[in-house]
């Protein structure tokens, strides 16, 4: 539970922050005090509807990715990053009281921030989280490592995962009946 509520707290200050900045750039977007709100439902849209969205797009855009270059992959996949980011941007606008005019300022270019925004928090969530957690337990009074200095954050211990045997991976893995008797033609 700590760490959810950890993630979600420091997240939400996150997203917070990125709405009055991104209010402040785009002058078609008008955020304010409904920051409070919209970052409330873009936290939890990130947490729950994020992952759900872009699994299910990339499943659809797997069935035909062997027909694509590596070029056109990766923009499939930049295509769809950025479809799942508009399509979290217009639940936001939608239940919150950010004001959006205009569709290039208003609906295109907001989720361009966000993308560049959470590749950001991607990049220092961990100690975002690590900082985050240190104040919940100064908070709640849980006890915190005498050896660790008052200003820094405790690190979790380094555990290291057995090591497991993996069986080898079947080359026709994922691949249809009429695909496998193609590549044993071959």
């Amino acid at each position: 539970m700590k760490a959810w509520l950890v993630r979600f707290g420091s997240l939400y200050v996150f997203n917070v922050v990125v709405l009055v900045i991104i209010g402040a750039v785009l002058p078609t977007v008008r955020v304010g005090w409904a920051a409070i709100w919209a970052s409330l439902i873009l936290t939890l849209a990130t947490i729950w509807i994020k992952p759900a969205l872009t699994g299910w797009f990339r499943r659809r855009a797997a069935k035909s990715a062997h027909e694509r270059t590596r070029i056109g992959e990766a923009s499939v996949q930049g295509g769809l990053v950025f479809l799942v980011e508009l399509l979290i941007w217009i639940v936001v606008v939608w239940l919150s009281p950010v004001v959006v005019a205009g569709w290039f300022w208003g609906y295109l270019l907001p989720p361009l921030l966000l993308l560049l925004a959470w590749a950001i928090y991607a990049a220092v969530d961990d100690r975002i989280e690590g900082h985050a957690g240190a104040l919940y337990d100064k908070a709640t009074g849980s006890p915190v490592d005498a050896s660790t200095p008052a200003g820094a954050v405790p690190s979790a211990p380094t555990v290291t995962a057995p090591k497991v045997e993996r069986p080898a991976r079947d080359p026709y893995e994922g691949l249809t009946a009429e695909q496998r008797k193609m590549l044993d033609e071959l």
